[in-house]
């Protein structure tokens, strides 16, 4: 009891530090106005947030309207000014959040003694222990764990890079004030040093000049890498070793690999006719460059730290053996050698640091001086390893090239794994204008389905190519080719491990992932030997999108493995077929319940045909930041896979403003990867131990029948409604958006203003913008009340599927997340920007019932009196922020109205433009969401 009114009152005193740090922040912020402004603009700011925040607490007419007139009335300067204050200030609030969560981390392991912090690495393990799982258990456990998290280039980030620079030296100093040894005068320096940076944010654009390249944004991956993952990654794995140690003594552990990244930055072609396969080999090459870089600084500081002499210890033969080796091999110049012939660690490191270096070195390659493969590098570690436990400085070992060992494991010389992308009709082009020149068939793409797969089971069983450098073909198709070349390429120079996946975006029929292999046999990335045998260094990867492709994905891969020289492939590829799962499409197209219940049955139906042929399959997450895009803590997206799905591993897109907000901070970067892993592990011990979901057929029967209600009611307006695209682009800041410079590929798949060809981010983040969030929830109520139709019985088979279901409790979860986030005051003043007042009145008054239905039947189901009752953190702090966006969302809307209106008139000016923007980004980052 003591213990727990300990951890009470250390939750309230933290609590009190994150308030602290908001009040600092602000204050200085303040201060920040009145140098750059003046005590106007600090007075204007106030009263506009007090005013709103009086609105919040009780809504009067008359003092909406005095709102609503004291912003329209702003003069543009000043008008300017107030739009960048909020803006700011939320992403100074957002600073302040995320360092408490290291924080409130740091003061649970200080005060909960012996007791075990939920989610962590550790409360895995014991429970592990605890359910009786033996040591070799948890060795088969560790074998079948795979998580790859996949860093995306999709244009959801609205925050330049110099931005995050200025926000990670603002989070630094803010950790500081935690500092109980601080003299007055340090802290009084802290605050100044505050100040500057606050300054240098005021003074910065937070809008981009121009698009990012593709390049660009490979940098703005990599910062990542550099930042935090090469560093934290590592720790993670450690601190699993760690934990086994202690709960399992006497066993020697060390972890496979389980959890890494990957990447689609320099390699996501689809509909982004900048990225070229030159683009992807550049891409490689700054990959290669950042782990070599990391390298260097490794092994320089390990010279500086194993000063260990023979004077005093005896290393072992092999290390003395390799250093000369290394002197035949390895000429080094002059200022490079370590003159000291009594302290061998650095002697060797020297050698080993110049083979580093000289890895980027294309004159060196295929010689001695350079490590051939990152396997090398590793050899030479672990000859130091020995030869330190040798003379008993096992803690060395463990603490410095244990950890090396693990990056260089982890990271190899290529960073990241990059994954190709191409538009399926891509490929059927490039096969048709191919087989036209050979004379194989004169119109490949007017085939039928079948006929297409059997000709192309015909070629990749044919030895002979279909191509000749001494034809002359179409530009597009000629890039086609020159990327297979790139992937093979790579995969001599880097390994293979540096591309093994090629996914197919809109796979509609089995014959779009064999077109892949085909080309792929002319680059020599797959071949069939004389005896039969199959040689595949790259696999297909269809992705699957729309809720069509997903009902048609089983039967596709069904077709696809019935194929001996396909299940080959497969084989040849450890017996793993990779599958990847749009969760943007889906809900684009079906609406939020049915694409999540959708994809459910499609992994599910997956599974099923994997196991008539003998393959795991690794399903791949296209899950983006926002809530209509399946957007949700890592942990969670580990633990909401369907039961017996995982056998292959996992696979999750990280997209935008997530990467900033998991990975730019090592503390928050560590407890979301140890958070993961913990998942991971949770739901093995689950598989094995029989707790998983178990089926029960009368809630399979409502949720489909919810499904079926809530797809019928989506469609009905986003796609029967003749009036709905309309309303959509007009109430919203769809076009605007396009303006804002946050990626490279084009935010349509073609240049039309077709529904269909809007991708599914400016779709999402244009409803976040305007404050409604419509794809995250519209039309669950309908599909709620459909089953549960205000019958108490019903409501009670709800209430105890939301208890015991976990596919149910997810999607309410989310649901109530959305409904929580969402303003519909806010959202009917954006829709009065709409020319259509019928459409209007009519569009409007059915978000506004399914909204009400939604959050009714929610509470009823959940048994909470407010939406979010049941993560207080997260319902407070939207509660707190909503008054701090509400000014720019009304601003926004003023804005949208003006710029609208000249631009009818073919007039335009830069200056309100750039004010709509800022308050897109200020919205976002008030929102903690873009896209």
């Amino acid at each position: 009891m003591t213990e727990q009114l300990t951890l009470t009152a250390n939750k309230s005193q933290s609590n009190n530090l994150l308030r602290r740090d908001v009040r600092f922040l602000g204050t200085i912020l303040g201060e920040v106005l009145v140098h750059q402004g003046g005590n106007e603009l600090l007075d204007i700011v106030e009263k506009i947030r007090e005013t709103s925040k009086s609105l919040r607490a009780e809504f009067l007419p008359e003092l909406f309207d005095d709102f609503k007139s004291m912003i329209g009335n702003l003069e543009p300067e000043i008008r300017h000014q107030v739009i960048r204050a909020f803006a700011i200030y939320f992403q100074l609030v957002n600073i302040a959040e995320q360092n408490h969560r290291i924080r409130r981390k740091r003061d649970y392991e200080r005060s909960a003694g012996e007791e075990i912090q939920p989610g962590s690495i550790e409360k895995s393990v014991q429970e592990l222990k605890e359910q009786g799982f033996t040591a070799e258990d948890v060795h088969s456990i560790l074998g079948e764990l795979s998580l790859e998290l996949v860093m995306t280039a999709h244009p959801t980030e609205a925050m330049r890079r110099a931005i995050l620079d200025i926000h990670k030296r603002i989070s630094e100093y803010v950790m500081q004030l935690d500092n109980p040894t601080l003299t007055f005068r340090e802290r009084e320096q802290l605050r100044h040093s505050l100040l500057n940076e606050v300054i240098t944010l005021w003074q910065t654009d937070e809008l981009r000049d121009r698009k990012p390249t593709v390049l660009d944004e490979v940098r703005n991956g990599m910062y990542f890498f550099h930042e935090t993952l090469f560093h934290v990654l590592p720790d993670v794995y450690q601190e699993l070793e760690r934990c086994l140690n202690k709960y399992y003594p006497g066993e020697r552990w060390h972890i496979p690999t389980y959890l890494r990244f990957g990447s689609w930055i320099g390699g996501d072609r689809d509909g982004n006719p900048s990225v070229t396969a030159d683009i992807t080999w550049d891409t490689l090459l700054m990959q290669r460059k950042l782990a070599v870089r990391e390298y260097q600084r490794i092994l320089f500081d390990l010279m500086g730290s194993l000063s260990f002499s023979t004077s005093i210890v005896t290393v072992s033969e092999e290390l003395i053996a390799s250093i000369k080796q290394d002197k035949i091999n390895v000429p080094l110049k002059k200022m490079e050698i370590w003159h000291n012939e009594k302290e061998p660690y650095r002697i060797k490191l020297a050698y080993m640091m110049a083979k580093v270096n000289n890895v980027l070195e294309d004159t060196k390659k295929g010689t001695k001086e350079q490590y051939a493969s990152a396997a090398e590098l590793i050899v030479d570690l672990n000859i130091i390893d020995r030869s330190l436990r040798h003379h008993f400085a096992d803690y060395v070992a463990d603490t410095y090239i244990q950890k090396m060992i693990r990056q260089v494991e982890l990271f190899g010389f290529h960073t990241a794994t990059l994954d190709i992308r191409q538009h399926s009709q891509e490929h059927e082009n490039a096969m048709t204008e191919i087989l036209a020149k050979m004379n194989i068939t004169p119109d490949y793409k007017s085939l039928a389905e079948e006929e297409k797969i059997e000709l192309l089971e015909a070629l990749m069983n044919d030895p002979r190519p279909i191509t000749s450098r001494y034809l002359d073909y179409s530009e597009s198709t000629r890039e086609c080719l020159n990327v297979y070349q790139t992937i093979y390429r790579a995969q001599q120079e880097y390994g293979r491990q540096c591309i093994t996946s090629y996914l197919i975006s809109m796979t509609q029929g089995a014959s779009d992932m064999l077109e892949v292999m085909v080309l792929a046999k002319e680059a020599g990335l797959f071949r069939k030997e004389v005896d039969g045998t199959i040689v595949c260094s790259i696999q297909s990867v269809p992705l699957f999108e729309t809720i069509d492709d997903l009902h048609a994905a089983p039967e596709i891969m069904r077709r696809l493995l019935k194929l001996p020289v396909y299940r080959q492939s497969v084989a040849a590829m450890n017996h793993l077929q990779e599958i990847m799962l749009g969760y943007s499409d889906s809900n684009k197209d079906g609406g939020v319940v049915t694409a999540n219940y959708e994809l459910r049955v499609s992994m599910n139906e997956l599974t099923k045909v994997a196991n008539e042929f003998d393959i795991k399959l690794k399903f791949f997450h296209g899950r983006g930041g926002a809530l209509g895009r399946g957007g949700m803590p890592l942990n969670r997206s580990i633990l909401a896979q369907p039961p017996g799905t995982v056998g292959g591993g996992i696979k999750i897109t990280e997209q935008g403003e997530v990467l900033s907000s998991r990975y730019s901070l090592k503390g928050i970067a560590y407890r979301s990867l140890e958070q993961a892993t913990s998942a991971l592990l949770t739901s093995a011990m689950y598989r094995r131990s029989g707790k998983e979901e178990k089926f029960n057929e009368q809630w399979e029967e409502i949720i489909t029948q919810i499904s079926e209600v809530s797809l019928e009611k989506y469609q009905d307006l986003i796609f029967r409604d003749p009036d709905f695209f309309a309303f959509f682009k007009e109430s919203t800041p769809l076009p605007e958006i396009g303006e804002l410079n946050i990626g490279s590929r084009p935010s349509k798949r073609k240049n039309s203003d077709r529904f269909e060809d809007l991708r599914a981010i400016p779709w999402v983040f244009a409803w976040t913008q305007s404050r409604s969030l419509l794809p995250a929830w519209y039309a669950a109520g309908s599909g709620l009340q459909s089953f549960y139709q205000d019958k108490e019985e019903n409501m009670q088979v709800l209430q105890a599927m939301y208890r015991e279901f976990p596919f149910f409790r997810s999607l309410i979860d989310t649901l109530q997340m959305a409904i929580a986030k969402a303003d519909l005051v806010i959202a009917k003043e954006y829709a009065r920007m709409t020319d259509n007042d019928e459409a209007r009145q009519r569009i409007l008054g059915l978000i506004t019932q399914e909204y009400e239905l939604t959050s009714s039947l929610i509470l009823n189901i959940t048994g909470q009196k407010e939406i979010l009752d049941n993560v207080p953190v997260i319902q407070e702090s939207i509660r707190l922020r909503n008054p701090y966006v509400d000014p720019l969302s009304y601003m926004q809307v003023q804005l949208l109205t003006e710029l609208r209106q000249m631009r009818e008139q073919n007039g335009d000016d830069a200056e309100l433009l750039r004010e709509v923007l800022l308050t897109i980004n200020g919205i976002a980052a008030g929102l903690r969401n873009t896209g």
